[in-house]
């Protein structure tokens, strides 16, 4: 983990070297090791150096490379470093003195613009190319590395790990950009692009920009294919496989000179990523894995401890806790503000906050994190879609059962959500033998009513369709989820045409919906990129780097192209992952069904341990968001919170985006009071 800054001043002036210099102070936090700039004309880099690999100790960025002409600024980790030694032809030179940077920027002489393509790792890097005059740069494929830029056409385009460094500089505006204010309070955040603040944005995961004083162009340079499917001879070769891939990622990522680190929640991502990591340090006769975990000793339906002892009695850790139930969402607000540049969705920040500051006091780097394992493998829960459109009721019926049963879910939710509109479906179109077989399926494995089920989804879809035309005619259109209280302004959402914006990146549902067409656009999402981004700038305030080894290009890809059946077998979902690491996983966790909810320590918290900063932000007529948030709506469930009744989901995000959205506001207003 580095921080990256650079300027090309489109209209000639050169560069000032105090203002790179400026802005990697800001940056000062991702980079203890070294700070240095380079700039000539009117293109200028700078680079701060926190060391993690072994190769790290010997790299000196911005790289300048006089024979060919170019400069490279990175923040990188190259995990295909073997494999493009040979291809690049430095296999003369010895292996631990070629840095990331050096493959990189081989990899640019070799392959120009197409360079990506051929790096494995996170990454996110700037070229100058001085014989071309024009500045390449570049995002890994799934976006763990932050890329930022400011751009005005024919003036300036300037580039950073953060936007903080970019608005360090007097002539980068912070405007406002309402839309993306909108697209916060609907949680609707499908754009991977702009930011809070006008003419500054992100460059997308997998995706290049060429700039050069006639225009700028970004492209994509990989996709997911939802396509391609993989066959195995056997479950057994799935499970082998699998494991060999995963392997293989959580090994790239524990290339490191320094202690490393892995968030342990006990649940079976995190366990997976530290029981395998533990096992190959161990090969390597490596210092033990330091685990960082949360525990809840008040809140017991929070508390996973049972869970993580079962990984922390195999050995070979050195294990640090938390009391998860001794903080609240807004006990580190504050300095959390203080690197933070717009607001943030999760309600659960604090956690990983709370961790990485103490992973930094135990001298640990880097940290693996096992984020997102859930769609990376997916629970293929939409096979049980994928079965009822095929007939297969009986196994329909079955899976449902059990999945039901192992995860403790309803069964008859399942029903509905997975079965019900295959039903209506067979109705319409007089399928009436295949609609009873399957109603008579759902009644022995399940127990639902079959006179229910013949009169509500198989005699209603029948009403003519003119009626169901005029009743959703009729039906005004709800710009928010909440009918009776929006959370939006209305005003706003009119102002900045916030219904046709959600039509715009609204996803039209498959019908029917697959396994590998759900796990796609999971993985497609926007809020994927943003979490990252997320985790990126909450581990660099405490000097550390996030590893993620579910964010594995081949794992991601072997994933999406396993079959249904891998996914979601016998009430199990993610089955192949299960059954590939048999013997690494303590059985409690290999077949433990969901996972620990911390939804009722956020309220626990804010009562406890946050009500004074609470009230601090709810005590006020909040005109910071009046102009964009339906207030009363923010002020009656806060009446609602204090009063000790209980809370929905969707008014715990209330309390929360209000909050997060004021505090964001209040300090921006106060940064350009500053200015």
């Amino acid at each position: 983990m580095s921080g990256i800054v650079g300027i090309f001043d489109l209209d000639g002036c050169a560069v000032k070297q105090t203002d790179l210099t400026q802005m990697l102070d800001t940056l000062a936090h991702r980079g203890t090791d070294g700070a240095n700039v380079w700039c000539e004309g009117e293109v200028g880099f700078g680079h701060r150096m926190l060391w993690t690999t072994p190769e790290s100790l010997l790299e000196v960025q911005p790289l300048v490379d006089s024979e060919r002409n170019c400069i490279l600024t990175a923040d990188a980790r190259i995990d295909n470093r073997d494999e493009l030694i040979t291809t690049l032809e430095l296999a003369e030179q010895e292996p631990e003195k070629i840095t990331d940077s050096d493959l990189i920027l081989a990899a640019y002489h070799r392959w120009g613009k197409d360079c990506p393509q051929y790096l494995l790792g996170d990454f996110a890097f700037a070229i100058w190319d001085q014989s071309q005059q024009q500045l390449f740069c570049a995002r890994d494929h799934l976006g763990v590395k932050p890329f930022y830029y400011y751009y005005q056409a024919e003036k300036a385009f300037l580039f950073a790990s953060e936007m903080k460094a970019l608005f360090c500089l007097p002539q980068i505006p912070q405007r406002i950009n309402e839309v993306r204010i909108a697209d916060f309070i609907m949680l609707m955040l499908e754009d991977k692009v702009i930011t809070t603040y006008e003419n500054v944005f992100r460059l997308p995961p997998a995706h290049s920009l060429i700039i050069n004083q006639t225009e700028l162009r970004t492209w994509s340079y990989w996709s997911l294919d939802p396509s391609k499917e993989l066959h195995l001879e056997s479950d057994q070769a799935y499970a082998d496989a699998f494991r060999e891939i995963f392997t293989e990622a959580v090994r790239c990522r524990l290339r490191s000179a320094f202690p490393i680190g892995s968030q342990l929640s006990g649940g079976l991502d995190s366990s997976s990523i530290t029981c395998v990591a533990r096992d190959l340090l161990a090969e390597t006769k490596k210092p033990p894995l330091h685990t960082f975990s949360c525990v809840f000793d008040t809140l017991k339906q929070c508390d996973e401890r049972s869970f993580i002892e079962a990984v922390l009695n195999q050995g070979e850790f050195i294990p640090h806790f938390i009391a998860g139930d001794q903080i609240g969402p807004l006990s580190d607000i504050d300095q959390i503000f203080e690197y933070e540049d717009e607001a943030f969705p999760g309600p659960n920040y604090y956690f990983p906050w709370r961790l990485t500051q103490i992973a930094k006091k135990q001298g640990v780097r880097i940290l693996l994190d096992g984020h997102d394992g859930d769609n990376i493998v997916s629970h293929g829960i939409y096979r049980l879609t994928e079965l009822a459109s095929q007939g297969k009721w009986a196994v329909f019926a079955q899976e449902t059962k059990t999945l039901a049963h192992n995860f403790g879910t309803s069964a008859s939710t399942l029903v509905e959500i997975h079965g019900i509109p295959t039903l209506r479906k067979l109705a319409k179109q007089f399928g009436w033998l295949e609609f009873i077989e399957a109603i008579q399926q759902i009644h022995r494995h399940i127990g639902l009513s079959r006179k229910q089920l013949l009169v509500q989804h198989g005699l209603r879809p029948i009403v003519p369709d003119l009626i169901k035309k005029w009743v959703r005619r009729y039906q005004p259109f709800q710009v928010s989820g909440n009918k009776s209280t929006p959370l939006i302004n209305q005003e706003f959402a009119e102002r900045i045409g916030l219904q046709e914006r959600l039509k715009h990146w609204s996803t039209p549902p498959y019908t029917p919906l697959t396994v590998r067409k759900n796990q796609f656009q999971a993985l497609n999402a926007g809020v994927f990129t943003l979490v990252l981004e997320q985790i990126d700038r909450c581990a660099a305030a405490a000097g550390i780097e996030a590893r993620h080894p579910f964010m594995d290009k081949r794992l991601i890809e072997f994933c999406l192209a396993l079959p249904s059946e891998q996914k979601l077998r016998q009430g199990w979902s993610r089955m192949v992952m299960r059954r590939a690491l048999r013997g690494s996983l303590p059985e409690v966790i290999q077949w433990r069904g969901g996972k620990g909810d911390l939804s009722d320590n956020f309220v626990h918290g804010l009562l406890e341990f946050n009500r004074a900063q609470l009230e601090g932000i709810m005590g006020t007529p909040l005109e910071s968001i009046n102009n964009y948030v339906n207030t009363n709506t923010v002020q009656k469930t806060y009446q609602k919170l204090i009063s000790a009744k209980n809370l929905t989901s969707q008014e715990k995000m209330t309390i929360w985006l209000g909050a997060s959205l004021t505090l964001a506001l209040n300090k921006l207003s106060k940064n350009q009071k500053t200015v």
